[in-house]
């Protein structure tokens, strides 16, 4: 255990640029949009005395309406710069897993960690988890501290035009917010398998260009089942294919990947919506599917290939 932990931790000292910096870098980005957002607003509503028209002055008719209607704008500002800073660590993760095992026989560092007394799934486990866990994790949290700042700045800002700080924010919601955020990251994990194990088992598979590998098979099966459809082949269905296989080969480290596994929300209030999109247990109902964990059971398989794999491709 102690092994894997220092293992983890060197995945994240070598790749601290992709975990670390760039969600600090996109939240940062967030909030300097909007902050130029609400000067820019500003200067419009002075210079064509918008707020001598009562439209941006609430100070005469808050009501409880009012109050309610700015906690949930509070809200979706929040889970706004969450959803924004998880999708950009999607994408770190993708090409992370891509180059997780194909770089260390690229620049020959793979010869000295095999020297070393440790095993090839220990390497990979760490690897997996760094994926899987420690990066969402840390978007997670570096989003909510952005979303609690971009709410703080929302609520500055409308005190100026007569609503109160401590009504809108007794409105808002941010620790349900970011405990049914951080209580999603598992399901994530277990739903995230079968593309972290493809593109890993490409990483650990191909000589040169594992992007082009992990792409190219998925599509061109996709391909090779669209002709056979049309050839009069039957049982194939190109549409189901690329939903139900090639989409969870190489999308399923998207946000929200479990949804197809879930019932669709009643509609409601645009806030409860928001609230029921989050709700652990309607989200952990995906567990009851047999397709997730099929698609789970695959990831793992392809994981102990690219584990195998690791064993003998040095590239020497």
């Amino acid at each position: 255990m102690k092994t894997l932990y220092w293992l983890a931790k060197r995945e994240f000292w070598e790749h601290r640029g992709g975990f670390f910096w760039a969600p600090i870098i996109t939240g940062g980005i967030f909030l300097l949009m909007t902050v130029l957002t609400i000067t820019a607003l500003e200067v419009f509503g002075l210079h064509n005395n918008v707020f001598h028209t009562g439209d941006w002055d609430f100070s005469n008719h808050v009501d409880t309406g009012a109050t309610k209607d700015f906690g949930k704008f509070l809200d979706y500002m929040m889970c706004s710069s969450v959803v924004a800073i998880v999708g950009i660590m999607a994408i770190v993760i993708f090409f992370y897993c891509l180059g997780s095992l194909y770089d260390d026989r690229k620049d020959k560092s793979i010869l000295f960690w095999q020297s070393l007394p440790i095993a090839n799934w220990k390497t990979v486990t760490s690897k997996v988890a760094s994926a899987i866990f420690i990066a969402p994790a840390i978007a997670a949290v570096l989003g909510a501290i952005t979303g609690i700042a971009l709410v703080l700045i929302a609520a500055c800002v409308a005190s100026f035009h007569g609503l109160s700080i401590s009504a809108g924010l007794a409105d808002a919601h941010p620790v349900r917010l970011v405990t049914n955020i951080i209580g999603l990251i598992p399901l994530y994990a277990l739903c995230a398998l079968p593309t972290i194990g493809w593109l890993m088992l490409c990483s650990a598979w191909a000589r040169s260009k594992p992007f082009l590998w992990a792409f190219i098979i998925p599509l061109a099966t996709t391909f090779a089942v669209w002709w056979l459809h049309l050839l009069g082949m039957p049982g194939l269905d190109a549409q189901w294919f690329f939903s139900h296989i090639t989409a969870r080969v190489l999308f399923a480290v998207t946000p929200g990947n479990w949804t197809p596994f879930v019932d669709p929300i009643h509609t409601g209030s645009q806030g409860d919506e928001m609230f029921q999109h989050l709700d652990l247990l309607r989200n952990y109902s995906a567990l009851a599917s047999g397709e997730m964990w099929l698609g789970a059971a695959t990831g793992v398989a392809m994981l102990a290939g690219a584990t195998w794999l690791r064993r003998w491709r040095d590239d020497s």
